[in-house]
């Protein structure tokens, strides 16, 4: 696949935006409170474009293409359904959590709250184990970012890591979370004009508005139903469960969207909006992934599908605006994950290591040297990615199975029901989730349902088991704490 001369330039407009929005936002920071939290001024609308756009990555575009093309409908129900549902449905629980610890906390890192809640091991446990696997996670994303570079430019991986990573860097490093929150909007205008143009341009290829509901019937039946092997509604269940802690903080970078919020109101509305997005897009979004059986039939790989339709039906310049947006939305999910990992660095680990990283007045200026040495050490795993081979597939699907153990505690730890669970039942909770992993590689369950949802579950489980077991009260700070996010103001 080759690209035309306009649609080259279409793409390097594309970077050269993003690195413009990061100089831009340089003067919007004074201090760290808005280089990692926007000076908890982030409009409501804004927030909820940022929150939908950092929840997926290009992997939408290839992998989720190919089950498009081989199970059909499916995709949507425990994907896109599920994410939408649970943000919805907690739009004022934990969005209004999140507010309450910023502004009578002053947090800047959704982990700061921790050596209060549990106490400080339980709050470096999670801050450590969670920024090395995000290292080698984010160094994966601008491999992949690389790999798309080169299938549609012919650019060489190296080329592409430091061309990806490089704008990156700058941008994210002068701007804070005011770059990453405008790049974010730029990258889903493009996002929607994209999917748009792909949607018109396949319906006119199926005959008009009409193939919407005909469609199915051009399919095999098993693509137009609600669940498809593996994917059953036991798959669906825990994929909600799982969405509905990580969409809800998490994921450390969505939560911090939330703590960006002016007021509980406007958290709310930024979640609703999220949500809503995740309902109503990813139907615009899959359409022509569902279609390619149909357009592209017998397909070796149905994960290139996605990209071949773009170059087949699009027009020069339009192709350019697709592939823009394949970028965009995993450097969208980079550059949000290390804004708040370098939030967890700066306010939780360097603290930690040695009292002088406290200091306010040079609170920015640390935040922008953690920030740049961060990105930089991405990048530098991204380099060694095939000599990583098999070992970095391992730790990235680590990390996946640490965001639910991580988050049990997290989430729960706000919510007065859990105020017995202390730091025992945090940190008993996060490892035998681990252990349940490890548990779930070593043999096979026979149901892709329960191999996806034990971590977590065990993890649950575990966190309440032992936190009332214990039957202690907690600590008096904890109680204050705990009895001061329950009250509005």
């Amino acid at each position: 696949m080759e690209l035309s001369t306009l649609d080259l330039i279409v793409i390097a407009l594309f970077f050269l935006l993003m690195l413009a929005i990061g100089i831009w936002s340089y003067f919007k920071n004074t201090n760290s409170e808005d280089y990692f939290v926007a000076g908890g001024k982030l409009p409501w609308w804004l927030s909820g474009i940022s929150h939908h756009v950092s929840g997926y990555s290009g992997a939408v575009f290839v992998a989720y293409a190919g089950l498009a093309y081989t199970h059909g409908f499916s995709l949507y129900i425990w994907w896109a359904l599920t994410i939408g549902l649970t943000i919805v449905v907690s739009a004022k629980v934990f969005p209004v959590f999140w507010v309450r610890l910023r502004k009578r906390f002053h947090i800047q890192s959704p982990l700061e709250f921790l050596t209060v809640r549990y106490n400080l091991l339980t709050q470096q446990l999670m801050a450590w184990s969670g920024v090395t696997l995000k290292l080698f996670d984010i160094g994966a994303k601008w491999a992949a970012i690389a790999v798309l570079l080169n299938v549609f430019t012919g650019i060489s991986l190296p080329v592409g890591i430091l061309i990806a990573g490089g704008i990156s860097l700058l941008y994210i490093t002068f701007g804070g979370l005011w770059a990453v929150i405008i790049t974010d909007f730029a990258q889903f205008i493009v996002q929607i004009i994209a999917g748009l143009v792909m949607f018109v341009v396949v319906l006119a290829k199926l005959g008009g508005v009409g193939s919407i509901f005909t469609l199915w019937e051009q399919l095999p039946p098993e693509n137009s139903q609600v669940f498809h092997e593996p994917y059953t509604i036991g798959f669906a269940l825990a994929f909600l469960f799982i969405n509905f802690l990580s969409y809800n903080g998490g994921q450390w970078n969505l939560a911090t969207r939330y703590i960006s919020s002016p007021s509980e109101h406007q958290a709310s509305k930024a979640a609703r909006l999220s949500g809503i997005l995740y309902l109503v897009w990813p139907l615009i979004l899959f359409f022509p992934m569902w279609a390619a059986p149909i357009l592209l039939p017998d397909l070796d790989d149905p994960t290139q599908s996605y990209g071949i339709l773009t170059m087949q039906l699009l027009p020069i310049g339009l192709v350019g605006l697709v592939v823009a947006s394949l970028f965009a939305n995993t450097m969208s999910m980079t550059s949000s994950d290390i804004n708040t990992i370098s939030a967890v660095i700066t306010r939780d680990i360097l603290p930690a290591v040695n009292p002088k990283f406290k200091d306010e007045k040079n609170s920015l200026g640390i935040a922008r040297v953690t920030t740049f040495l961060f990105t930089l050490a991405t990048i530098l795993i991204a380099f060694q990615f095939e000599r990583f081979g098999g070992v970095l597939g391992l730790i990235i699907s680590w990390f996946g199975a640490l965001v639910g153990p991580i988050a049990v505690p997290m989430l729960f730890g706000v919510i007065p029901w859990f105020k017995t669970c202390g730091p025992k039942a945090a940190i008993s909770s996060i490892l035998m989730g681990l252990l349940a992993f490890v548990f779930t590689k070593s043999y096979d369950l026979g149901s892709l349902a329960l191999s996806i949802s034990l971590p977590v579950t065990v993890s649950t489980i575990t966190y309440i088991l032992v936190g009332k077991l214990s039957k202690q009260a907690p600590p008096q700070k904890v109680q204050q704490m705990l009895d001061d996010l329950a009250v509005e103001r």
